[in-house]
């Protein structure tokens, strides 16, 4: 059901490629990824947010900025930085963080199926997000960073890949300053890459775990390509963009924990009262708290940690109202903090719970006045949430690790 196809990707040398490899472009401001670059390292940062190389008062989103990542992005390979792959191939990418294996297929997938949701997803975009990546990915001609898709574990597709892997040398193997582990193997034999496409056909969905922006953009990057060329066959590279595609079963996601500017006119006491006149049984801690199971929730208020549980008979039997997120919205957030909408309300801020709960202090103490550590979702709950084509709140996964900016990209 699935349609994934081999690439000509551009990629680093082996002689660079650790110098060039990066985080993903939206994980990091402005002046953090001109930081990461200072050293020579992070080099794809200059054409995923080539801003850093213009002067500061310049718009992130003007025609300027894609056209100085277009033209980076030519100079890369002008200067043999960056090379095109000589004919289709698919990558097999793995990272390895803290001991934790995760393998994936990079490969192309389609936009067609994108459209008639055999391409999952669980979560809204915005707007100006989606045209800033639709400028930048049709100015360079190309899709510049992979997105992040799972389907639920296939044994036979693991088999052939972890056989391809046990008797083929890495392309590259290096491990990054956040101690992220990356290896890539080349798989060239046409016999060996339709065994993997063919077997991916028996995929019934691929779903978005990370990157809801950038496909979207990808895929309009595409329909807008097939607009001006009316003749298009459906084979052109527009039609098709570039993914990484782990099992399910190598997963894992972290909470994405949540800051509150204020306590809506409520003193620390009367805040805590209202949760307990909620039904939410609170416990004061003696020391940070991480929650240890589903509808708990460690809370940092006025220089205190406490656990606060919602009781079963207030769960609702819901896929999306019994997440964890939406406990802590529906029952906290809305009716006693007044943040209605966490897509847009500026009073609250949200925090990868990779960060740990120190950073959590940190902003309560700081610029914020309550923090919440909430329990991460599973990656069921994802693909649950997906084929009943519901959406999560906003928010609701943070998947670590990232993938590396600048391994492949995708020529339109």
């Amino acid at each position: 059901m699935a349609t994934v196809r081999a690439f000509r990707a551009i990629r680093p040398t082996k002689e660079h490629a650790e110098n060039v490899v990066s985080l993903p472009y939206d994980v990091m401001s402005r002046e953090e990824a001109a930081r990461m670059v200072s050293d020579d390292k992070n080099l794809f940062l200059k054409i995923s947010r080539a801003e850093i190389d213009l002067a500061n008062n310049i718009n992130p989103y003007s025609n300027e900025v894609y056209q100085k990542s277009k033209e980076t992005l030519n100079s890369f390979i002008s200067e043999g930085v960056m090379i095109c792959e000589q004919k289709p191939v698919i990558y097999i990418y793995r990272l390895i963080m803290d001991g934790r294996v995760q393998t994936g297929v990079t490969a192309c997938v389609s936009i067609d199926e994108y459209e008639n949701d055999i391409i999952k997803k669980h979560e809204l975009t915005l707007v100006e997000k989606e045209i800033d990546r639709i400028n930048h990915f049709d100015v360079c001609n190309a899709n510049t960073e992979p997105i992040f898709l799972t389907y639920k574990h296939d044994k036979r597709i693991s088999t052939l890949i972890e056989g391809f892997i046990s008797g083929n040398e890495a392309e590259y193997d290096f491990t990054l300053d956040d101690g992220i582990r990356h290896i890539l193997w080349v798989v060239s034999d046409e016999t060996l890459i339709n065994s993997i496409c063919g077997l991916f056909k028996e995929v019934k969905n691929l779903y978005i775990a990370d990157g809801h922006h950038r496909s979207a953009s990808a895929y309009k990057v595409g329909v807008k390509r097939r607009e001006q060329n009316p003749g298009y066959t459906g084979d052109e590279e527009f039609n098709f963009f570039m993914s990484v595609i782990f099992p399910d079963s190598d997963l894992k996601i972290y909470s994405y924990n949540r800051v509150v500017k204020d306590l809506n006119g409520n003193t620390p006491e009367q805040f805590i009262e209202k949760i307990k006149e909620a039904g939410i049984k609170v416990e004061l801690k003696k020391e940070a708290y991480t929650p240890e199971k589903k509808h708990t929730f460690g809370m940092y208020v006025a220089g205190k940690w406490y656990k606060l549980t919602v009781n079963d008979d207030m769960i609702a039997d819901d896929v999306i109202e019994s997440l964890d997120v939406s406990l802590l919205q529906n029952k906290i957030l809305a009716p006693i903090l007044g943040v209605e909408d966490p897509r847009t309300d500026e009073r609250i801020a949200f925090v990868g719970g990779i960060r740990g709960l120190s950073e959590l202090e940190v902003r309560a103490n700081t610029d914020m006045k309550v923090a919440f550590a909430v329990y991460p979702a599973d990656i069921s709950d994802l693909i649950d949430v997906s084929d009943k084509n519901k959406i999560m709140p906003p928010k609701s996964t943070w998947f670590e690790p990232k993938l590396g900016s600048g391994l492949f990209v995708h020529q339109l």
